[in-house]
């Protein structure tokens, strides 16, 4: 088992090697120079060279890629010249140095994220602490009602398969699979945050946390991540109902089963008892792979409901050309893809040792 571990960890290091190397590339190689992106209209030749200098953009793009591996890496190399980019200070590291040998210092630190372009050098990593809490609150909402209600709605379209009301639950199912998110959310945001506001008392737009009218005390507004999850749940709460109502029949159907019934079993018992947790493979498998997507696809959710979460930031650093936010904010989506996914084969290897052999 443990030999399965370090083969999954393995890979997962390799992938996130790719996703570094595809992420420098593509944000550094085809946008042009970050240095004029950062100063716009403001730039001179005195001021483009200091730029580049400060950042490193006045070395071939493979030295960059190199820095870039090192400011990411936990154990990095640093020069002990304070002009080069790599000088281990204070201001750009929180570290711990292990040797020196020469004018190379080797040292134990954080990752390394950089400084936002147009947040005054904000560090990255605090506009990624910043909002990432709240897209996880968010995705954590929307995942909880896709697991609650679509497993009940998924038990009660097995139950009464091929009946009036396992059609409508179909149908409504198939409908929030098709429409996409960022429609549902101006849709439900205007019905019941503009149409139905004086029913429902929900805004159209508005983050987890408010401040209040004199502008002093930040307090939580619970009431804002209930359209927002709602929207961003449908998806996956759609394929649990399926998911939930195909393999619960799929059960219902084997010998056991028949066996309990012939027994005089009530149907609550037999499912509770005996087909529901053979019933929720399938739908485990699902939510693992939904979850991790959804921190990813919150980004248009967020954007609409002014959700300050990580996809809002996105969207923002976008509009800006902040490099540094949108790559960070990239490889922490995809860093959490790679963890969710060895922690699934993890599970998996655990309860099926056939796993562990392949």
């Amino acid at each position: 088992m443990l030999s399965y571990i370090i083969n999954k960890f393995f890979y997962g290091l390799l992938t996130l090697f790719g996703v570094v190397t595809v992420i420098f590339f593509l944000f550094n190689v085809i946008p042009g120079d970050p240095a004029r992106m950062m100063l716009d209209q403001r730039e001179d030749s005195e001021q483009l060279q200091n730029i580049r200098k400060k950042y490193g953009f006045d070395q071939p793009k493979f030295t960059q890629y190199l820095y870039y591996l090192n400011d990411l890496s936990p154990i990095s190399i640093h020069n002990t010249n304070p002009g080069n980019y790599t000088y281990l200070d204070n201001d750009k590291y929180t570290f711990k140095s292990l040797f020196t040998v020469g004018n190379r210092t080797v040292a134990l630190k954080y990752p390394y994220l950089r400084k936002s372009f147009q947040k005054n050098d904000k560090n990255v990593s605090e506009v990624i602490a910043e909002t990432l809490p709240n897209t996880f609150v968010l995705a954590v909402s929307a995942i909880v009602i896709a697991i609650v209600v679509g497993i009940f709605f998924g038990i009660l379209s097995a139950l009464y398969k091929d009946t009036f009301f396992d059609r409508i639950i179909s149908v409504v199912s198939t409908f929030g699979m098709s429409v996409p998110s960022f429609f549902s959310a101006i849709l439900f945001a205007w019905f019941f945050g503009f149409v139905l506001h004086k029913y429902t008392n929900l805004n159209m737009t508005g983050s987890l946390y408010e401040v209040d009218d004199f502008g002093e005390k930040i307090y939580i507004q619970w009431k804002n991540l209930l359209l927002p999850a709602i929207v961003l749940g449908s998806r996956p709460l759609a394929v649990v109902i399926q998911l939930m109502r195909n393999s619960l029949l799929e059960v219902l159907d084997q010998d056991y089963i028949r066996t309990a019934k012939s027994k005089g079993l009530s149907t609550y018992k037999i499912i509770k008892t005996h087909a529901l947790k053979n019933a929720l493979n399938p739908v485990v498998t699902a939510v693992s792979g939904w979850f991790a997507s959804m921190l990813a696809g919150a980004v248009f959710v967020e954007y609409i409901f002014n959700w300050n979460g990580l996809g809002k930031e996105i969207v923002n650093a976008l509009n800006t050309l902040d490099l540094p936010v949108i790559m960070a904010s990239v490889l922490v989506i995809a860093l959490m893809f790679i963890i969710i996914n060895i922690l699934v084969d993890i599970i998996y290897g655990l309860l099926d040792p056939k796993i562990r052999l392949n």
